[in-house]
């Protein structure tokens, strides 16, 4: 393994991952905790006393140190206004786009912090961190384009990005303004950082990920002091090598990656004062494979990345709630088999 590099300044999560020579276990995972507690992804989007309850279990069980609050890419757009579908046991996902005009972009309000289901994971959070106050605690969020394209649509997004840029530009500079008072808010309540979620933005060339996301997520980190005492992990699941250059104009804390990125390429880019986090695949992996399958994969990424003194093992994305609770427990093995060696 490389020597640790020197970090000038770190915020508990990167105190965390440079703190020892071991790998860190992270699993982006909530959902998979209703097997243990018997509620719905319902309840557990709608209510922060049920969601803490499911976290805690899981972690209790994993006994992971890094715990977040669900991912849940609706829940801005919901607060502007957009429809949004609240299954049983799926999560909830927008039904259609509210801005179909730069009439309509103009119009558009930008909500507080805490308005509509908001408050569900600021509140959440700070169960967290009063629950669990050695835990790093992480709040989450979309990414500005992302958010953009849940109120816009997401082709609709893409195509006007390239034809009607003016109009993108609008809805999002309201989407940053947002996410600037929504991630202070996650600040407030004690939370060590956010993972934001900017999925929609790997569809994006290169040069329009910069102009049409970077951009934009830069004033919130930059807002919000990012890399102090709080931690924006920057998460895109659909980012590919291609991104990388570009990625890295990010002013975060740290990288999430899915299964789509080269995790050599991108540790090889990207400084090694910021974690690069990643990227077994959740669904193909965590859903589909069974637990030695999921050790051997974890075993393996562990191995083949262990000369880089940043990574840190994780889900590529959030993993659905059908994945095993077994598989999750192959994955948290495979990190301590890994450590012991050490």
């Amino acid at each position: 393994m490389k020597k640790i590099p020197f970090v000038r300044v770190m915020n508990k999560f990167k105190k965390l991952v440079y703190g020892s020579r071991r790998r860190v276990p992270m699993l982006i995972a909530v959902y998979p905790g209703i097997h243990l507690t018997g509620h719905t992804i319902k309840q557990v989007v709608c209510d922060a006393e049920i969601q803490t309850k499911v976290i805690i279990a899981l972690q209790k069980r994993l006994q992971t140190p890094i715990v977040q609050t669900g991912m849940d890419l609706s829940v801005e757009a919901e607060a502007f206004g957009a429809p949004v579908e609240l299954p049983d046991y799926e999560v909830p996902t927008v039904t259609s786009p509210i801005i179909f005009s730069v009439a309509d972009a103009q119009k558009l309000t930008v909500p507080r912090p805490g308005a509509g289901r908001t408050i569900v994971y600021l509140r959440t959070a700070e169960l967290l961190r009063k629950s669990l106050p050695d835990a790093v605690v992480l709040g989450g969020c979309v990414g500005p384009f992302t958010l953009a394209s849940r109120l816009v649509g997401l082709s609709e997004a893409c195509m006007m990005a390239m034809t009607e840029p003016d109009t993108v530009n609008i809805v999002l500079e309201k989407c940053t303004e947002f996410l600037k008072s929504y991630v202070s808010a996650f600040r407030s309540v004690g939370a060590d950082g956010v993972i934001m979620a900017e999925p929609a933005a790997g569809l994006l060339s290169p040069d329009m990920m910069e102009q049409f996301s970077i951009k934009w997520i830069n004033r919130v980190a930059n807002f919000v002091d990012s890399d102090d005492d709080f931690g924006i992990i920057l998460h895109n699941c659909g980012a590919k090598p291609i991104h990388i250059e570009t990625k890295s104009k990010a002013t975060v804390s740290a990288f999430h990656f899915g299964s789509t990125m080269d995790i050599h390429a991108a540790l090889d880019a990207l400084p090694s004062s910021k974690p690069v986090c990643g990227n077994l695949d959740p669904s193909a992996i965590f859903v589909q494979g069974k637990p030695e399958e999921v050790f051997a994969k974890t075993t393996l990424l562990l191995k083949e990345t262990q000369k880089y003194p940043n990574f840190v093992p994780s889900s590529g994305c959030d993993i659905p709630p059908q994945a095993s609770l077994e598989n999750l427990d192959a994955f948290i093995e495979a990190v301590r088999v890994y450590n012991s060696a050490i």
